[in-house]
């Protein structure tokens, strides 16, 4: 281990009074830096870095001791710099990993079909219900969303549906044909006996008035647990599997983002992680060294 490492712990244990146990967190993480850079920590480059944080992801490690692991190194780089021993901070530009909520576990395929089944189709309600499945399925709609729905919302003719989401922002997303069936369906078969024609709302509820978002999750959790799925299942289950299974069928990540409507990627981009193991098994198929 350099004597830089050493200088840099005794200057903060004076600077800021850490605990012998922070000062052992940083001694290992940039012990372990070095270590990954084959040279001295003073001698980094940004692309050693990027190299070294991409080694760190590969490998698997958590998103917090990322973030934490970063900011140790941050700090000594910020540091160095101060006092002169380097002349450009090759961290500087660096991005902190997001420490977001994690995912719901993602359904699959076979889970989805086998919820979708679970609802009586030869009741007015389990047929109402089925439609709302296969259009939470087959969009990635919010379920606040699918519940605030109005008739006029949906274009059975072009297949897509105008949905208004956070931040009152408007957005086309296209339906499947087998999700359109089920809506056209309910709307020609069961709307009207919940009292549709009292009410704007695409899927009245029993009352024949708009369904609040509380009364659909607990429907999903029912069909849930009559699928046998468990209880673990999230009000996003069906938006999470809707887009990684795009993602797992080879969709564009960008078209994903406009689908689901995420202002940023990089929130759409916490869904690659299922697709991983395509994109591998795509590279070994198609690049001339795979």
């Amino acid at each position: 281990m350099s004597a830089a490492i050493d200088e840099y712990l005794e200057e903060i244990w004076l600077a800021k009074g850490l605990s012998e146990n922070t000062l052992a967190a940083y001694r290992r993480d940039l012990a372990a830096l070095e270590s990954g850079l084959g040279k001295g920590l003073l001698d980094a480059t940004a692309a050693d870095l990027m190299a070294v944080m991409a080694s760190r992801y590969d490998r698997g490690y958590r998103t917090a001791s990322s973030a934490r692991w970063l900011s140790c190194v941050k700090g000594f780089y910020r540091r160095s710099l101060e006092k002169g021993r380097i002349s450009t901070d090759p961290a500087a530009h660096l991005e902190y990993p997001k420490l977001g909520r994690p995912l719901p576990s993602s359904l699959s395929e076979a889970q989805v079909d086998e919820l979708l089944r679970a609802p009586d189709v030869n009741t007015v309600v389990g047929l109402r219900d089925r439609a709302m499945l296969e259009l939470l399925y087959a969009t990635g709609l919010r379920v606040s969303e699918l519940v605030h729905l109005e008739v006029g919302s949906l274009n059975l003719r072009q297949g897509v549906i105008r949905v208004i989401g956070k931040g009152g922002k408007e957005r086309l997303v296209p339906v499947g044909q087998e999700a359109l069936a089920w809506v056209a369906r309910f709307v020609a078969e069961g709307r009207a006996a919940l009292g549709g024609e009292g009410t704007k709302a695409l899927f009245p509820s029993n009352r024949g008035r708009a369904m609040a978002r509380q009364t659909f999750w607990h429907a999903i959790k029912r069909y849930a647990a009559k699928a046998g799925i468990g209880p673990d299942l999230s009000p996003h289950g069906l938006r999470h599997a809707f887009a990684t299974h795009l993602l797992n069928h080879g969709a564009d990540l960008r078209a994903v983002q406009m689908m689901l409507g995420h202002a940023d990627l990089s929130t759409t981009q916490i869904y690659t992680h299922v697709a991983q193991a395509r994109l591998k098994s795509l590279h070994q198929e198609h690049h001339p060294r795979g």
